[in-house]
């Protein structure tokens, strides 16, 4: 059972955001599933992971020393990933590998960071597999 319904990360513009995430989502097999002016919702069968213009009217953060995890379902998809948001936008933060030191074995994971600053993971074999 998932201990977590979705999550979601504040973002300047749903459209901008789009160009970005839309691709993203979609080298991991997941989709946008309804989205407007003030969300993106994306998954695979539910949803998972949302975008969301802050409703206070402020501008969105970043938080410093959050992350998003994306499960991938193999490590072709966490290469497809890391690649794909680099074309559009995104930042690498940690070239796509294994990673001995997680406390899970086996894990291949990539980091990057978007346009907005979020740190997203994808990851396969993580603590979730």
């Amino acid at each position: 059972m998932n201990t977590l319904d979705h999550i979601s990360l504040g973002v300047p513009s749903i459209e901008t955001a789009r160009q970005f995430y839309d691709p993203a989502m979609e080298a991991l097999g997941l989709s946008c599933m309804a989205a407007n002016e003030a969300f993106a919702a994306y998954g695979k069968g539910a949803v998972q992971f949302l975008l969301m213009i802050p409703t206070d009217g402020e501008e969105y953060t970043r938080g410093n020393g959050t992350h998003v995890a994306f499960r991938a379902e193999a490590t072709a998809a966490v290469d497809q990933f890391h690649a794909v948001a680099i074309q559009h936008g995104g930042v690498c933060a940690g070239e796509p590998g294994p990673r001995p030191d997680y406390p899970a074995s086996d894990v291949y994971t990539a980091f990057v960071r978007d346009p907005f600053g979020h740190k997203l993971e994808a990851i396969h074999n993580g603590f979730a597999a």
